[in-house]
């Protein structure tokens, strides 16, 4: 059915599309390359949030006129009024006679419809262009759009014998600089950035992105009582980082006063049986703000709530070539654990690859690869 060609210019436009990563939130990632009498007369992408679409970006910046040229984009049109007009108004103008579309938009307010509208106007639509690879590129807004919750991303760095610091608490640095810098860029990659209160009184970290040019993350505290000191570094600098904590009814009115007065957000939650946090609830509560995806950094009680509650989507595992031992040394998921290894929560691995001195495993729980989705 496709073409060398087709494919060429469809892997043209997700590329371009990747660009928007970190920028456009949450909307999706989307690009479009317009090509005339085989060639190239304009490339476009959605570069940040409420700016221009793909398509009227590669529209605005055509080399001649687009009539009777193809469009490939990543995402059916929008054909609806948002911050933007509708999408398929502008190829209907431009005179383009043929779309080729990798995947139809799961957004309620598209769903087809952009489809329909550029066929009822005569123009050739074809779909599911690399639509797996697509679907990959965009499994935060996918789910986001369809489930209302953010995608939950789980990283942390051990060393070889799974600990994440040793029986003094101290962890720095378990992994290298490289692997640092690659979390600052995954923090900018993210809308919010989650964190245990033990994490915090523990390390006192700004969880902030030192990346030049990617935007700062939402920082989300996971604090039962509120405890969170007001002057740890979290506190200090509300102000200049947008920050949330989540506590539930148990938290006194007293303590959220003074967090309120550093600029904190305060989100009261459900609580499960042993008091704290209900994180089902939160990943709900926290959808309803429009936080489409979360990077959790810890620590190993968060993480096992969030693994054992089936609520993490995504695992970025780094794991550096240093051996620290300790029974009392901690490791990456705490919780009560499972009795049987036939229990286990599965993962599968989507790559393994270096990050400087140490091994970054990629993966996914189980079954739940995005790309089939």
């Amino acid at each position: 059915m496709w073409s060398n060609e087709d494919v060429q210019y469809m892997k043209m436009a997700v590329s371009l599309a990747g660009k928007g990563a970190g920028h456009v939130s949450p909307n999706p990632m989307v690009g479009a390359v317009i090509v005339k009498d085989g060639r190239v007369i304009s490339r476009g992408w959605h570069k940040v949030f409420g700016g221009l679409h793909a398509e009227t970006d590669a529209l605005a910046s055509c080399t001649e006129s687009p009539a009777g040229a193809t469009m490939y984009v990543t995402l059916e049109p929008c054909c609806h009024y948002g911050k933007q007009p509708p999408c398929t108004s502008a190829i209907i103008k431009a005179g383009i006679s043929r779309v080729v579309v990798g995947m139809t938009d799961p957004n309620p307010l598209v769903s087809g419809k952009g489809i329909s509208i550029l066929r009822e106007h005569g123009i050739e639509v074809c779909t599911g262009l690399l639509e797996k690879e697509i679907r990959y590129q965009n499994r935060l807004f996918i789910k986001y759009i369809t489930q209302h919750r953010p995608w939950t991303v789980l990283k942390w760095a051990m060393t070889l014998d799974g600990r994440i610091a040793a029986a003094s608490g101290d962890s720095r640095w378990v992994s290298c600089e490289e692997s640092r810098h690659y979390v600052h860029t995954l923090r900018g990659r993210y809308m919010g950035i989650m964190a245990g209160i033990g994490t915090v009184l523990a390390d006192n970290p700004m969880l902030n992105c030192r990346t030049d040019g990617m935007r700062q993350p939402v920082r989300i505290i996971v604090d039962s009582h509120a405890s969170l000191p007001e002057d740890s570094a979290i506190a200090r600098t509300a102000g200049k980082y947008r920050t949330v904590l989540a506590h539930t009814t148990d938290a006194m009115q007293e303590r959220l006063e003074p967090l309120h007065s550093c600029g904190i957000e305060t989100v009261e939650c459900a609580a499960t049986e042993n008091g704290m946090v209900d994180l089902d609830d939160l990943m709900s509560r926290l959808g309803a703000m429009g936080i489409d995806s979360v990077l959790v950094e810890g620590g190993a009680e968060l993480d096992w709530s969030l693994v054992s509650g089936g609520l993490a989507d995504e695992y970025y595992i780094f794991a550096a070539p240093k051996i620290i031992g300790g029974k009392a040394s901690k490791g990456p998921v705490g919780g009560s654990g499972l009795d049987r290894m036939a229990d286990a929560f599965c993962l599968d691995i989507e790559s393994v690859t270096t990050s400087g001195e140490d091994i970054l495993i990629h993966c996914f729980p189980k079954g739940r690869y995005p790309a089939g989705t």
